[in-house]
């Protein structure tokens, strides 16, 4: 079972209907299906299902229960803070919590939202595995419940498939095709009057290094020796 398959948002004495509809929009953006509520306040309500934008149908499916222990009692629990705790319990980043439960647990996982103005009790934290807290200005460390849930299910997709927010899997071109390139370039550089070929060392190396970090695949290769080509008038060949 994937990991977003695994985890439970559970939203612990929600007070206001529209976090719920909010949370469950953050949710379903990132493929997280599974909604928990302890003790709402007002659910379900009108004000829950108009935030919810498109993930009605997770309001429909969420479990309600009467007290949180129900609620997570076949899970490894995680409990969210903004605060930090005298209870000693581990606490870390979204990120790192995230690669941790991809690689390490296999079973459900229960990640605990407490009420928007106080936030988890102790209590609470006595069911906890462990704590998730999201880096933030010390001296305003308060998100949105939305915005926390999104937070940590941005993160979980991301643990889920990294490939998703980074660039498109490239293979820069080989050292020889590299050669080449500043063996052309120089060249250029040279019939243009840019480079000076009794000193060409320091200007040429700088160049090495830009085009070193940038670590150019075939495409982009094809378009930098196709630039060099039409300005030393030899169309599309490479040099």
């Amino acid at each position: 079972m994937d990991l977003l398959s695994r985890v439970r948002i559970v939203l612990v004495e929600p007070q206001h209907p529209g976090n719920i509809g909010a949370a469950a929009r953050a949710m379903k953006t990132m493929g997280l299906r599974e909604l928990v509520l302890v003790k709402p306040y007002k659910f379900p309500h009108k004000d829950a299902t108009d935030m919810a934008v498109g993930a009605a149908d997770l309001l429909e499916s969420a479990q309600v229960f009467d007290t949180l222990r129900e609620a997570v009692a076949d899970c490894y629990v995680v409990g969210s803070s903004a605060r930090l705790r005298s209870v000693p319990l581990k606490t870390t980043t979204p990120r790192e919590l995230a690669s941790r439960l991809a690689r390490e647990v296999a079973g459900k996982v229960a990640l605990l939202f407490g009420p928007e103005r106080v936030g988890l009790s102790n209590e609470d934290f006595d069911l906890c595995h462990e704590l998730v807290s999201i880096p933030a200005d010390p001296e305003f460390r308060v998100l949105n419940l939305a915005a926390a849930v999104q937070i940590l299910a941005y993160e979980l997709r991301l643990a889920e498939a990294p490939d998703l927010a980074g660039a498109p899997e490239r293979s820069p071109v080989d050292a020889r095709e590299m050669e080449l390139f500043y063996e052309h370039l120089e060249r250029v550089l040279v019939a243009i009057k840019f480079l000076n070929p009794k000193h060409p060392r320091q200007l040429m190396r700088r160049l090495r290094r830009l085009y070193a970090r940038a670590a150019p695949d075939e495409n982009e290769m094809n378009i930098l020796r196709g630039i060099l080509a039409a300005i030393d008038g030899k169309g599309g060949e490479h040099g």
